[in-house]
């Protein structure tokens, strides 16, 4: 009787457990053609209280009775797939700001989902489920690049929200795809919001920000990105106006979701939520932190507070199921876009795999990229026919000397935030390659980073025909706090000069040789050149230039291609022009609201060509009610090399409190064979010219006479137009 029953107890068991796999199965939140919403719905039915907390963090657990999968939501792709093995280095983030083509931008970001979309496919399939393997990432970075001291700035795209706004579109969308179904990566807009340093003190700063700066500065990028439909945006650590960003009712719910009507998820920095009761004190404990953090609108935890007091939270009736119901919605609504709950053959993306990273098309993109970031700074006559340095015919060198602590150095072509390439070309062996091997190829590295005295490679650098010294920064001197462990600032510059050790070598180079000297300066913010200015007869700023570098600099310095990158950055003459570092107020910051002398101002870069601007069409008057303002110009190569030109419109607005000087808002790149001319149309939506009424709490387009100027940099003006705004 015993073994009857026992046998029929288990044949009621297979039975259930038949029967919930079935259920499973045929559950809502499997079924590929119910709208997302009803999925999503469906599955939070599905799963127990307990369940849900341990889905809201960063490493996600396994439900295995519905077949959900461990995930880690954490990777990173500033500038390629980072931190994950092999991928594609593309230049860093503010470099490619300096390309000025949000176009080309646009092809690397879909270059990098691609390679992203394979290494999760082949880390799955071996059910790896490893951090930097997943399909969100925490990319771009599109805080302001208000102060040059701030050492992540090289993440950003650079001082100016119009670029900014502009690179950051086209880098999500060329992240998320354009499948009508499925998002091919999930991008994530960070860090919200006035977030740009000091590192310092980034845990428990209280960001305090008037709303015209707020609004026209700080997140008009974030508004930009949102319109895009990023999926992602990410909580910074810092307070702004006394709320904790990730906590925080004006940021989180009253602008992001209320006004701007944003559907994706939000997640935090990481450990940012400790920071509000560790840091900022605003809050006595973790589990009030966990509570607030819900209830403010976070999805998704990087750190394992919500995992942890979340339930805590519940018990104490600080927070209800239906308050955790609405924080985890939004992140399987991302999983679900992502095609994490369907058929795999059904995903477009499925194919993608070895062949899809770090392919020759990614490597001659990321070649391309950086052709088009570096910028030429300085490029002087030298010797009896007066004739530019640059760009240098190989056939009248025989012998040349690389010299410089960078220039056969992977950190000063990799910046922070990187992946790692089999591929990478450095600064030697870019130049190696591309002169004939009977052309004598010496290389020193010169110098250090501390020894003022102690040099190398003078006397081989006099018995050559020419002499490049890469020198500069890499990312161990500038970056974010505790990766850059060699700066003084905790990751931040305190100064904007070169090394003592490279402006002593440079002289040491200029006192011996008599043939041309080239500075090639690597970084990511704007540095005093002044100090090696009239030692040197070029001047050529890579700023971390990706795993072509090398190639890029070689093609640059021998003619192959012609320098067109413009600073993203103004180059300031020294920081004590500047507003104290702590203060995020704009007036005397960046081009907008500076009007002291600069060494370089944002925009500029030098040519192997010259061009020539003439009005087409100028811009007409137009009503507040108007869709745009359009001009059309026609720019001529005027000089004797084939050249791409970036026109740049900035725009002067009416007398009204608070107006910036001038602001960038269309700007072009055009490729012009010499001898040539390109017919350019440049527009500006009228909704762009609006600005802050901070006594109505609105954005409104002010009456009057605005003027556009039209040059190669935000000091040159080569056309200039007025047109009147009046009902």
């Amino acid at each position: 009787m015993n073994c009857l029953r026992n046998y029929r107890f288990a044949l009621f068991f297979c039975f259930c457990i038949g029967l919930n796999y079935a259920q499973q199965k045929n559950a809502a939140y499997k079924n590929q053609d119910l709208p997302i919403d009803k999925r999503v719905a469906d599955l939070l039915k599905q799963l127990t209280t307990e369940e849900k907390i341990s889905l809201l963090g960063f490493e996600s657990k396994e439900v295995k009775r519905l077949e959900i999968p461990q995930y880690n939501w954490w990777n990173e792709s500033l500038h390629g797939v980072a931190r994950a093995g092999k991928a594609t280095v593309f230049p860093q983030a503010l470099g490619m700001a300096a390309s000025f083509n949000d176009n080309l931008l646009n092809e690397v970001a879909n270059a990098i989902s691609t390679e992203a979309r394979a290494k999760n496919n082949m880390a799955v399939a071996k059910d790896r489920r490893l951090q930097y393997m997943g399909l969100n990432f925490w990319s771009p970075n599109i805080n302001i690049f208000r102060d040059p001291r701030w050492g992540r700035g090289q993440e950003t795209y650079g001082e100016d929200p119009f670029l900014t706004g502009k690179m950051g579109t086209a880098y999500v969308k060329g992240l998320q795809g354009t499948d009508p179904k499925y998002m091919k990566t999930a991008a994530c807009a960070k860090h919200f919001a006035v977030h740009s340093g000091p590192e310092k003190t980034r845990h428990s700063i209280d960001v305090i920000v008037d709303e015209k700066d707020l609004r026209e500065t700080y997140l008009y990028a974030f508004k930009k990105l949102v319109d895009a439909k990023v999926e992602t945006v990410m909580c910074a650590y810092n307070r702004v106006n006394s709320e904790p960003c990730c906590t925080g009712k004006s940021l989180l719910q009253d602008i992001l979701r209320t006004e701007w009507k944003f559907g994706g998820h939000v997640v935090t920095d990481c450990w940012a939520l400790q920071d509000i009761y560790e840091g900022h004190k605003t809050l006595p404990n973790s589990v009030t932190v966990a509570a607030a953090a819900i209830k403010a609108g976070v999805n998704m935890d990087c750190s394992g507070l919500l995992q942890k007091d979340a339930i805590n939270a519940l018990n104490q009736k600080l927070i209800t199921v239906k308050d955790i119901d609405n924080s985890l919605a939004p992140t399987l609504r991302t999983q679900f876009k992502l095609g994490f709950y369907d058929k795999p053959e059904d995903n477009p993306f499925r194919k993608y795999g070895i062949d899809s990273i770090a392919n020759p098309y990614h490597r001659n993109l990321s070649l391309k990229m950086a052709e088009q970031s570096m910028v030429l700074l300085k490029n002087a006559t030298f010797g009896e026919n007066k004739k530019k340095v640059l760009p240098l015919n190989k056939e009248d060198y025989k012998s040349i000397m690389i010299v410089g602590p960078n220039a056969a150095s992977l950190d000063a072509l990799l910046g922070n935030y990187h992946g790692i390439s089999d591929k990478a070309v450095n600064f030697v062996e870019g130049i190696a390659g591309a002169v004939d091997p009977d052309t004598r190829v010496e290389y020193d590295m010169g110098c250090d980073f501390t020894n003022i005295t102690d040099f190398g490679g003078t006397w081989a650098a006099s018995m050559a025909n020419v002499t490049i010294a890469v020198i500069g920064f890499t990312p161990v001197y500038e970056g974010e706090e505790g990766d850059a462990f060699l700066a003084d600032g905790k990751g931040d510059r305190k100064n904007m000069d070169l090394p003592a050790s490279h402006i002593a070598y440079i002289k040491a180079l200029r006192k011996g040789t008599k043939t041309p000297l080239i500075a090639v300066v690597t970084g990511g913010s704007a540095v005093d050149i002044s100090a090696i200015e009239p030692y040197v007869d070029a001047i050529v700023f890579a700023w971390y230039p990706g795993e072509q570098g090398g190639t890029a600099l070689a093609n640059l310095l021998f003619g192959k291609v012609a320098p067109s990158g413009h600073l993203p950055v103004s180059f300031y003459k020294s920081f004590s022009d500047l507003p104290d570092y702590n203060s995020y107020a704009m007036k005397g910051r960046t081009y907008r609201y500076f009007d002291k002398e600069v060494q370089y101002p944002f925009g500029f870069g030098l040519s192997y060509t010259t061009f020539g601007y003439n009005w087409i069409q100028k811009p007409e008057n137009a009503k507040p009610t108007s869709d745009k303002i359009s001009m059309q110009i026609k720019i001529e190569n005027t000089g004797d090399f084939n050249a791409d030109e970036v026109a740049q419109a900035y725009i002067e607005y009416p007398n009204g409190e608070r107006m910036p000087l001038k602001e960038l808002k269309a700007f072009k790149r055009v490729s012009v064979a010499k001898g040539n001319s390109q017919n350019v149309t440049l527009e500006i939506p009228l909704e762009e010219l609006q600005k802050w009424d901070d006594s109505k709490k609105q954005f409104k387009i002010y009456e009057g006479k605005y003027k556009v100027q039209i040059g190669s940099n935000s000091r040159d003006t080569q056309l200039e137009a007025s047109f009147d705004i009046t009902k």
